[in-house]
């Protein structure tokens, strides 16, 4: 089976002479972490004179310094360089999703004309940390073909109903609001015709520079004028969330500075924030953790994976359940701040899910 990976490329100009910025950033990014330009050059593979010809050629291309060497306490960025590798993780955050969504059609369309005997399992799901994973596991097994597109909570869902995928991902909020986002899935779900797979819960909640700075601590705070927020694509299942926490506080979102400039991942409204150019988001524990931002938790969602009743028969099917239940998998969790496994590849009738819409997943009866 062959597989497609496509990744963006930076490609600078001064008096048309086109440069590539792919290995500077890696380069970059490495000395931020660590302080230190060997780590950078053994990560790389290179060697030290050419990982400091390589910083020297750039910062001649910008005329202007990318790092500083302090006696006794290693290198650290210029804001410039600081600068290029926040725009750089801001541009993985924003592209990467839709660039693996492009790799997977291509891959599909590719695959599809060789010939094959295993079938496609077809998953749709807004993408996350626990998906993400699932996805790097499932890629392991070489006779497994998965065809995994990132789509909206609600959009996923309507390409079941229509059998434009075998798996849709879904998640609902615990508590309060859990009734609400039942009510607005229902319609989609005949209970004797789906099943419900586990898969794991996840922390939402503000996120906010390291410290809190602004003492943002509540939905109220992001009223302020002063407070520069970064919002989700109108069709995002997390978008769908917020508006639905402003509602039930009668919070009006044109009051927040900032609600109409969207970004369309987690990690691109972290990315966002952590760089400078807002002051808080709405989001995924993980993704805060993940660019070094401190996190306001809000509210707990349980994330499922909804499928047909015959799906469960496929072959293929059953070994994409069978990662989910894999330890190496629940492993893997461990790792994702604020996730964790909420009986990942469990098969439940829908009425078991739905019938108590305030009760937790975790805690219902099969």
């Amino acid at each position: 089976m062959i597989r497609i990976e496509i990744e963006p490329v930076w490609r600078f100009t001064r008096d048309g002479d086109g440069q590539s910025m792919r290995v500077l950033l890696d380069f970059l990014h490495e000395i931020r972490a660590t302080g230190k330009i060997t780590r950078a050059a053994e990560r790389a593979a290179v060697s030290y004179r050419h990982a400091w010809n390589l910083i020297e050629k750039w910062s001649l291309f910008f005329e202007a310094a990318l790092v500083e060497r302090h006696q006794g306490r290693g290198t650290t960025l210029t804001p410039f360089g600081e600068r290029l590798v926040w725009a750089g993780q801001r541009l993985q955050a924003r592209l990467g999703p839709q660039l693996q969504n492009l790799a997977q059609e291509l891959q599909s369309e590719l695959n599809g004309l060789l010939p094959q005997s295993q079938s496609v399992v077809r998953i749709h799901a807004s993408h996350g940390f626990a998906v993400s994973k699932l996805r790097e596991l499932l890629a392991r097994d070489p006779g497994l073909r998965v065809d995994i597109r990132y789509v909206g909570n609600p959009t996923a869902l309507v390409s079941l109903a229509h059998d434009g995928c075998d798996l849709a991902g879904m998640h609902l909020p615990q508590g309060s609001l859990r009734r609400q986002a039942v009510t607005a899935c229902r319609s989609l779900l005949s209970h004797s015709g789906y099943r419900i797979v586990g898969f794991v819960t996840r922390e939402m909640g503000l996120m906010v520079k390291r410290g809190n700075p602004l003492g943002i601590t509540s939905l109220e705070r992001l009223l302020d004028p002063a407070v520069r927020f970064v919002n989700r694509d109108p069709d995002s299942g997390t978008r769908m969330l917020f508006e639905q926490l402003l509602a039930q506080q009668r919070l009006e979102g044109a009051r927040i500075n900032g609600y109409e400039h969207v970004e369309f991942t987690h990690a691109a409204v972290a990315a966002y924030v952590a760089s400078g150019m807002a002051d808080t988001c709405f989001g995924v524990e993980a993704a805060a953790r993940q660019f070094e931002l401190d996190f306001v938790r809000l509210i707990t969602e349980d994330y499922f994976f909804v499928c047909r009743k015959p799906a469960l028969e496929d072959d293929s099917v059953k070994r994409v359940l069978a990662v989910m239940r894999s330890r190496e998998f629940h492993e893997a969790l461990l790792s994702i701040p604020g996730y964790r496994a909420n009986r990942p590849g469990e098969i439940r009738t829908v009425r078991d899910v739905l019938r108590n819409p305030t009760q937790p997943a975790g805690d219902a009866g099969v």
